[in-house]
């Protein structure tokens, strides 16, 4: 029997670090988003995945990846990388398969818009897989414009790109480096 992980109470306490794709906490993140790939478009996907190189998710190149912990244990992360001057392109949303239903990915993503303000960006772009129902749900449901015709059949868009554009509170000036760990 599958157990589903419970929605996270609001008394659970999460960490977020901004961490180098190097750190070993993020192997899972990344085996993991590949074999999920693989199995849902049939080729093996950790060559798109290793497409971008590392350092664009760093904070010199404007990028960051973060993790969300969990006593220590990585459950989320994402990243975003330097799209254009004044957008932020979101890459890597993940939720450990042990982690998922607890609103985890919002988590991630909330936390990804809230650093893409602090470092300047104004807008966020970000296309997922015309197979991930759930994730075109996220964002879908977390304010994101679908820049693609909701009503044809995904399968013939290809990935489906979507924009948020970020609200004036939540620019700001860069304040220095969030828990870098």
């Amino acid at each position: 029997m599958t157990s589903v992980a419970q929605p996270l109470p609001p008394s659970a306490e999460l960490a977020v670090v901004h961490v180098p794709v190097s750190d070993p906490r993020v192997e899972t993140l990344i085996r993991e988003l590949g074999d999920e790939y693989s199995a849902r478009y049939g080729k093996d996907a950790h060559a798109e995945i290793a497409r971008y190189p590392d350092e664009e998710f760093t904070a010199p190149y404007g990028g960051v990846l973060l993790l969300l912990l969990e006593r220590g244990e990585p459950v989320a992360g994402g990243a975003f990388r330097r799209y254009d001057a004044t957008t932020a392109e979101l890459k890597r949303i993940w939720t450990h398969s042990a982690h998922r239903r607890r609103g985890l990915a919002r988590r991630v993503v909330d936390e990804l818009e809230r650093e893409a303000g602090a470092r300047g960006y104004r807008r966020i772009y970000l296309t997922t897989g015309p197979r991930q129902p759930e994730a075109r749900g996220l964002y879908l449901a977390t304010g994101y414009t679908p820049l693609f015709d909701t009503e044809a059949d995904p399968e013939t868009i290809g990935p489906l790109p979507f924009e948020k554009h970020l609200p004036d509170e939540t620019r700001t000036a860069p304040t220095g480096k969030a828990a870098d760990l």
